[in-house]
């Protein structure tokens, strides 16, 4: 079965709108719907699945920089909370990096597993940030 990603799902995605406007419930089911469409790539599809997997990391990475920005103008203690929570998000960033970095490497029998371990990082790094996000709006 050939498997093609559905451009407007991933436009979609890419084109999130700015953090302050985007719910925790819009998050989550982008996120759900990426997860979902990284699970169904097919090993023969392993170059399409990694540059797949390198655009959501880079999405996370722009969220990753608003934060930060928002962070660098909070003061007192919710500067020290998105601080701690940047540091969190950025640990969870370098987990999904390193199984996006396995699944790029794995074939046959390996590939399933690599596969879910880095959509499994992916949806913890999205949960981290849209987390992060929602209190930043409170």
């Amino acid at each position: 079965m050939k498997f093609t990603f559905p451009a407007a799902v991933l436009a979609a995605f890419l084109s999130l709108p700015a953090l302050a406007e985007t719910t925790a419930k819009d998050v989550s089911k982008q996120s759900g719907e990426a997860v979902d469409t990284l699970k169904s790539y097919s090993v023969d599809k392993k170059n399409e699945a990694v540059a797949y997997g390198k655009k959501l990391v880079s999405a996370a990475d722009r969220d990753i920089k608003k934060l930060e920005r928002a962070a660098s103008k909070a003061s007192g203690d919710t500067k020290a909370q998105m601080q701690q929570d940047l540091k969190d998000i950025k640990a969870t960033r370098a987990a999904a990096a390193a199984e996006l970095d396995k699944m790029s490497k794995a074939s046959g029998e390996a590939w399933d597993g690599t596969k879910t371990a880095f959509a499994d990082a992916y949806k913890d790094l999205r949960d981290g940030v849209s987390k992060a996000s929602t209190k930043l709006k409170k």
